[in-house]
């Protein structure tokens, strides 16, 4: 059982311009749509995390992140509509000015807590005790809404996207950004289920490909999957740049072209990364096996920080 919060089944288009250039039949399933305030990819994953939420009778709402952090934004909206408290834990220090996504979050109504590099799982903790001995009852999210329950949201896009094939074409290779993994394993999981033979490369905006296929191992054991073949778990970490929320002038210019050609925006923190690597693979003919690519837009747009506005605006 869910909450319906998003607008779903998201829509499939073919990026016509970029296709032709790229000698491929390049798509993108617009999960940058599924809502305003709650969108992108993140809402489909809320959806359970915040049923079983209500199942269990809490008040209070307690998630992490890091301070450009979509899940962050999408659960103070999210929170918001339910009546829920919601408590953001950011790794990173108090900024001096609140821009992209940790405006939504205040603006919405968050309670944002700023830790920097403290220790993320024993802050937390003890903010969990101070509920309970308020009489109150927590309920933790992990970042991303990336476990067992969060990801069932992308279960239920993998067959939203066999289901369109079925009217249109069949895709042979799945891409999108990787930040906590849940997406992915989400994915992973009901392709398998669904018997169908598809690859899915996922292009790390942080850490190394070993630490998420890890994570992503994690989640999909924890979703009872039986006799899982880490080694077909892709995750590609070339793509990272200069790191986390960070970005080039040459990334802000592929993804300006990708703006002005297609109309799809892009973020510099997520989305822009793993679009970029997709067609770069696709340029050094590394995708060269593949007829007709989909790209998962996992939303974004609220990223854009006054830095990367700024960086933009010199090209």
């Amino acid at each position: 059982m869910k909450l319906k919060l998003a607008n779903l089944p998201s829509r499939i288009e073919k990026l016509k311009l970029l296709s032709e250039e790229l000698g491929v039949n390049l798509y993108v399933k617009r999960d940058d749509m599924t809502g305003l305030e709650l969108s992108g990819n993140k809402i489909r994953k809320l959806e359970y995390s915040l049923s079983e939420a209500k199942k269990l009778g809490a008040d209070v709402i307690v998630t992490f992140g890091a301070i450009q952090s979509n899940h962050c934004r999408a659960t103070a909206a999210a929170c918001a509509k339910l009546g829920l408290e919601c408590h953001l834990v950011l790794s990173a220090d108090k900024p001096e000015s609140y821009e992209g996504n940790l405006f939504l979050n205040a603006l919405l109504g968050g309670h944002i807590h700023f830790i920097g590099d403290s220790d993320m799982k024993a802050y937390g903790d003890e903010l969990g005790e101070k509920f309970k001995s308020e009489g109150r009852t927590p309920y933790f999210i992990p970042i991303g809404a990336s476990n067992a329950t969060g990801s069932l949201g992308y279960v239920e896009e993998a067959g939203e996207i066999i289901q369109w094939e079925e009217e249109n074409v069949t895709f042979d290779l799945i891409c999108l950004a990787v930040g906590s993994g849940g997406t992915y394993a989400g994915l992973f999981y009901g392709m398998a289920e669904a018997k169908r033979d598809v690859d899915i490369c996922g292009f790390s905006v942080s850490s190394e490909s070993e630490v998420f296929v890890g994570k992503i191992g994690k989640i999909l054991g924890d979703m009872g999957m039986e006799r899982l073949d880490r080694s077909k778990i892709w995750i590609d970490d070339e793509y990272v740049g200069l790191g986390y929320g960070k970005t080039t002038s040459g990334e802000l210019e592929l993804i300006g072209d990708v703006a002005r050609k297609e109309g799809i925006i892009l973020d510099p923190c997520y989305t822009g990364k793993a679009f970029i690597g997709m067609v770069d693979r696709i340029e050094r003919g590394d995708f060269s096996k593949y007829k007709n690519i989909l790209y998962i837009h996992t939303g974004g747009a609220f990223g854009w920080t006054k830095e990367h506005r700024d960086m933009f605006m010199d090209l």
